[in-house]
């Protein structure tokens, strides 16, 4: 049981939040977090680099010069790897780079992760309201009450996509706005502070707590 304290869209303290999610064991938290990490990083590679081999560069058909008399070395044609514009040497080929991990595995993982950034977390009342246009300024001012230094990076997580939050946040060099039920463990390790609603956090614990 993690308890956390309320914010208001002013930043004043009011009230208590509670949640429970079940997480790895001490010993192999930090295994089952690491391997998580690395599976969403190398499923995230396209895998796309190409490079052409002598035989799939463009002409080079006909031998360059005699073999013999020329005083020059021997070659046998213009897309050897050894000439400029010539074909490369084991050189990278597309692939796919994709890691397995079990389903059960990856959301214990994630709420490891997220568990683990309870100290960061700041947890505030649904504040869509409060913007009744898009304001950046309006919400740089308030994430700055509830606590958060300008050069942190933020990871903001609502209950639900809204587009005058969306539109004010979109600009705001450090901050990402993710849906609650778009949880991933790089965004969660990779932000200094959490900031999330009231409604979002009882959503995750609804959609990730099996």
């Amino acid at each position: 049981m993690f308890e956390c304290v309320v914010k208001n869209w002013q930043g004043e303290q009011v009230g208590q939040k509670s949640f429970d999610l079940r997480v790895a064991k001490e010993k192999t938290a930090v295994h089952v977090v690491h391997r998580a990490l690395v599976r969403q990083m190398t499923n995230a590679r396209q895998g796309t680099a190409s490079t052409k081999t002598r035989s799939e560069v463009r002409g080079g058909g006909r031998k360059p010069w005699r073999q013999k008399g020329t005083g020059r070395a021997r070659a046998g044609s213009i897309r050897s790897p050894l000439w400029r514009g010539g074909g490369v040497i084991f050189g990278p080929k597309p692939k796919q780079y994709h890691l397995k991990m079990n389903r059960k595995e990856r959301r214990l993982a994630l709420r490891t992760a997220f568990a683990s950034r309870v100290n960061d977390l700041i947890v505030v009342e649904e504040f869509s309201e409060q913007l009744s246009r898009p304001k950046t300024k309006e919400l740089v001012s308030a994430i700055a009450r509830w606590g958060v230094e300008p050069d942190q990076k933020i990871l903001l997580i609502l209950s639900e996509k809204s587009d005058n939050v969306y539109l004010s946040a979109r600009n705001i060099e450090n901050l990402k706005l993710i849906a609650a039920d778009h949880l991933n463990v790089y965004d969660l390790l990779h932000a200094d502070k959490i900031v999330v609603t009231a409604s979002a956090l009882e959503k995750i614990q609804e959609v990730y707590s099996d």
